[in-house]
C-alpha cells in the first residue's frame, strides 16, 4: 500500500510562502493607498511617496530614532514595573484561596477601566512628565500579567504539589520546579499581551501628559494639521512592534515552549 504524498512542503517552504502572501497584501494596500491619494488633498490622505519622503527626512534629523526609544523605555519601565509586581501578586492570590476569593471581581473592573482614565489620573498626579505614561503602562498591564500568572497557578497538578511536599522539597524548590514550569506559559502569553496594550495605552498618555515620545509628536503634527508626520509616525511606530514582535517575543516563545507538541493542524 503506497503512503499518501506529504503535500505540505518542509516548513521552510511554508514559511517563504508566507511570507511572500504577506508582501503581496501589504503591496496592495500600498496600491489601493497610493489610488485613493490621487483623488484626495495631500492634508486629508497623503500619497505613499509623500509619506516615506517624511520618514526619511525624520530619520535623517535623527529625530524618528529618538522618539521611537523614548516611548520604548517608558513601555519598558511600566511593563518591568507590573510584572515586578503582578508576577509574586499572581502568585499569592493562586496559592491562598481566602486571598484569591476576596481579590477576584477587583482584577476584572481593574481590566475594564480605560486608559485614557488612568492617563487623566496620571496627568493630575505627575503633570507633563515621563512618570505619566509610565504609570498608564504599570496601570493597564498590571490586571493582564496578575489575572495570566494566577491561572497558572490554579493550572499547577496537586499531585505533583503532594509529591514535592512528600519528598520534602523546600518552598523556593517546589516554586521552582512545581509552579514554574506550570506558570510561564501563561505568564509569557499574559505579558505578550500586556506589552502590545502597553505601547497602545502608552501613545495616549502622551498625547495627553508628555513632551516627547511618539505620542508627543504624533498629537505636535495633528495639532500642525501635519498629515504626512502622522503617517509617518504611525507607521514607524508600527513597524517597530512588528519588528519587536516577530523578531524577539515570536522566536522566544518557540524557544522557551518547544517541549510543547504543537496541536495545530
Amino acid at each position: 500500500m503506497r503512503a499518501p504524498a506529504d503535500t505540505g512542503g518542509t516548513p521552510a517552504t511554508s514559511r517563504t510562502g508566507l511570507a511572500l502572501r504577506r508582501t503581496g497584501l501589504l503591496l496592495l494596500l500600498i496600491a489601493l493607498w497610493w489610488a485613493a491619494s490621487l483623488a484626495t488633498a495631500p492634508y486629508v490622505l497623503p500619497s505613499p511617496d509623500r509619506v516615506a519622503q517624511r520618514l526619511v527626512t525624520l530619520a535623517a534629523s535623527g529625530d524618528l530614532v529618538a522618539n521611537l526609544l523614548t516611548t520604548l523605555s517608558r513601555v519598558l519601565a511600566g511593563f518591568a514595573l507590573a510584572v515586578a509586581i503582578g508576577v509574586p501578586g499572581g502568585i499569592l492570590l493562586g496559592s491562598n484561596r481566602t486571598l484569591g476569593a476576596f481579590f477576584e471581581p477587583v482584577l476584572p473592573v481593574m481590566n475594564t477601566v480605560s486608559s485614557a482614565i488612568w492617563a487623566i489620573f496620571a496627568i493630575i498626579w505627575f503633570g507633563l512628565s515621563p512618570l505619566t505614561p509610565i504609570f498608564v503602562v504599570l496601570m493597564t498591564a498590571l490586571p493582564l500579567i496578575i489575572t495570566n500568572v494566577w491561572q497558572g497557578t490554579q493550572a499547577v497538578n496537586a499531585d505533583y504539589v503532594e509529591l514535592a511536599q512528600t519528598l520534602r522539597f523546600s518552598r523556593l524548590k517546589t516554586l521552582l520546579k512545581i509552579y514554574v514550569p506550570s506558570i510561564l506559559p501563561y505568564f509569557f502569553s499574559g505579558a505578550r499581551l500586556a506589552f502590545g496594550f502597553g505601547w497602545r495605552v502608552s501613545l495616549v498618555a502622551e498625547t495627553l501628559g508628555a513632551s516627547s515620545g511618539v505620542g508627543y509628536r504624533l498629537r505636535q503634527a495633528s495639532d500642525l494639521i501635519q498629515t504626512d508626520q502622522v503617517f509617518a509616525w504611525t507607521i514607524a511606530q508600527i513597524a517597530m512592534m512588528v519588528v519587536i514582535e516577530i523578531g524577539l517575543l515570536a522566536p522566544l516563545e518557540r524557544h522557551l515552549f518547544r517541549w510543547r507538541r504543537d496541536v495545530r493542524s
